[in-house]
């Protein structure tokens, strides 16, 4: 690693020659493999933007200039060329560096990312604050062409096509977001990747003729003229360029040497630019190029071992071989919530939309409304981004949209942006939303099979990243708005919990300990029998605690003139950047030790 090691910042990078570059970027691949394969994070997409990285830290001054890594999982050679290369061993793990860019990680992040099509508004907020200012720096945004399936994406190429306001939108064009790009978009980008072969002809063609002593210079303007006719039929109309920016591509974005030169020659361009390049995600790891869906997060999880979104999966695959109304969607993410095998059965049924949550909630509203029965499935950190469809467009009409929300809680490793610790509140607070969550993959099964016949309303089913265990566990039959009791006792203390990190947790304790499988209708029956005076009443959710369940049942408590003790654990009112689950739960006080001293003291102060 004798490039890598030379180079603490951006500083020493400029000391390179190109070839030396192209030497770096080969170690800083390495490097990259080495530590993810031990820690986990985003292989394929970083892989492919290392050449691209290196030369924009080669031409530009960051951080004086400003980069904005679109989603941000493809920052991790801008975070080791900017002094964070001995840190990086640590990617992702408490204590470490983060798997995105973080404001409060370094100052050469300009900006906290983690979810997709954000850069283009965050970058020309910052380029607009620039010029109010009357200050002199490059404003550069890296955006996938997975993040143009975003209308957040197109609603900032408009105001920037406008405003004229100066920027650089860097294209980095790989053919994928999580999985394969679908849609016009896609097919507008090929179609723009292939208008590079009719340039590079153009371009050698030109030369050879130029050179014709006499005729040369005449036969290029003829030849100008004649091109002009054809080029609509060889070269698809440039969208940016009539937005009003300035579009240049499509670029090799391996060779170092081209984009240096190109973008040595764009940076002062006084208007909004945009550079298409062209990257292979996984680019210089073979296994990686080659199956860049399972490359994109290494995570090391154990194989063959059943996971909640498996159960959701099979189960759906099994009821839609009943009924040819169930059909499902997913934004960018089919493999990674369990609709694979659905998609297989049943393509005509299964609706990748790629990243759009918004269209993806309001399109299954459509369906819901015509009478089919669509389960949306979705992390749940991505899920908050389609709120307002949810809000005006599901809960309004009281559409049964099911809402098989993944991740929910806390996710580990990626950190702050990630987190599904909001979705029991903004859920909750629907008019009309049944709320579920299952402690088991035998109760995720039975919920599913169960809102398949539920129709008075929409239904979300909240499950957390992890294993279902057994799929076997027996569990009760699922009832509207009914909660399931697990365990017995007479000494006063009840414990509440939602899920099934939040029932282990309660495990091994002396109390009556109950499944709140039914999140929103609360079980108002089983609260009355437990909310004896002198009780104690505990509240356990994997969500934040202001607006949450346990607030909903002191509500409750309160409504029904209960006089018992009350205790809602959860997470804090603020943003959790913990890399494992163990550390976000620790850092909320949600261990088994502070839950067996609040029983503890409240057992020995009703005995005194």
């Amino acid at each position: 690693m004798a490039y890598l090691e030379r180079v603490n910042s951006p500083a020493d990078l400029k000391k390179l020659d190109i070839s030396e570059l192209k030497k770096y970027a080969e170690e800083v691949r390495e490097y990259i493999v080495k530590v993810v394969g031990k820690n986990g994070g985003h292989l394929a997409s970083n892989l492919g933007a290392v050449d691209l990285t290196v030369a924009m830290h080669y031409v530009f001054d960051c951080p004086r200039d400003k980069f904005i890594f679109d989603v941000g999982h493809q920052s991790y050679t801008h975070k080791i060329i900017t002094g964070r290369r001995d840190a990086f061993a640590g990617l992702r793990t408490d204590g470490g560096i983060s798997g995105f860019e973080n404001m409060s990680e370094s100052g050469y992040d300009a900006f906290t990312t983690g979810h997709s099509s954000t850069s283009l508004s965050a970058g020309l907020g910052i380029a607009r604050a620039r010029d109010l200012a009357g200050e002199k720096f490059d404003v550069v945004a890296v955006i996938g062409d997975g993040a143009f399936t975003g209308g957040m994406t197109y609603e900032a190429l408009n105001d920037i096509g406008a405003s004229q306001t100066r920027m650089l939108i860097i294209l980095n064009d790989n053919a994928m977001s999580i999985s394969r790009n679908v849609g016009a978009i896609s097919s507008y980008f090929k179609k723009l990747r292939l208008s590079r072969r009719y340039k590079v002809l153009k371009t050698k063609f030109k030369r050879g003729i130029d050179g014709i002593p006499l005729l040369g210079p005449a036969l290029v303007r003829f030849t100008e003229r004649a091109k002009n006719a054809v080029k609509k039929q060889v070269i698809p109309a440039r969208m940016f360029e009539q937005l009003g920016i300035r579009y240049y591509g499509a670029f090799d974005g391996h060779d170092i040497g081209e984009l240096v030169y190109i973008l040595e020659q764009i940076k002062n361009v006084s208007a909004p630019v945009l550079l298409h390049v062209v990257t292979r995600k996984g680019n210089g790891f073979y296994e990686a190029e080659h199956d860049p869906v399972k490359y994109h997060g290494v995570t090391g999880e154990k194989e063959n071992i059943l996971k909640f979104s498996d159960v959701a999966g099979e189960t759906l695959v099994r009821l839609g071989e009943n009924d040819e109304r169930i059909v499902c969607a997913s934004a960018a993410m089919i493999p990674s919530t369990g609709l694979s095998a659905f998609r297989e059965r049943f393509p005509k049924r299964c609706y990748d939309v790629g990243i759009a949550e918004q269209h993806a909630v309001t399109m299954c509203a459509g369906l819901a409304a015509s009478g089919y029965k669509p389960y949306l499935a979705v992390y749940s950190t991505f899920l908050q981004r389609g709120f307002d469809q949810i809000l005006h467009d599901v809960g309004i009409n009281g559409l049964p949209v099911r809402f098989l929300i993944d991740r929910a809680g806390a996710v580990g490793a990626d950190g702050v942006t990630h987190q599904g610790l909001f979705d029991l509140g903004y859920l909750s607070a629907v008019p009309g939303m049944c709320v579920m969550a299952p402690r088991c993959g035998n109760e995720l099964r039975k919920m599913i099979e169960w809102s398949a016949g539920y129709s008075q309303g929409p239904v979300a089913i909240r499950y957390p990243k992890g294993y279902a265990e057994s799929a076997e566990t027996e569990t009760a039959d699922i009832e509207y708005g009914k909660w399931e009791e697990l365990s017995r006792s007479d000494n006063g203390v009840c414990i509440i919990a939602v899920g099934p990190n939040m029932i282990e947790l309660a495990r091994g304790i002396d109390c009556r300990l109950i499944n709140a499988r039914f999140v929103k209708p609360l079980d108002t029956d089983m609260l009355r029998s437990v909310a004896g005076n002198g009780n104690l009443v505990v509240t356990l959710e994997e969500n934040v605690v202001r607006g949450g369940f346990g607030e909903s049942v002191l509500d409750r408590l309160n409504v029904i003139g209960a006089e018992c003790e009350v205790v809602n654990l959860g997470f804090e009112d603020k943003f959790c950047d913990a890399r494992t689950v163990s550390a976000a739960f620790a850092g909320s006080g949600l261990t088994a030790e502070r839950l067996r001293g609040i029983v503890s003291r409240f057992l020995s102060s009703k005995q005194k």
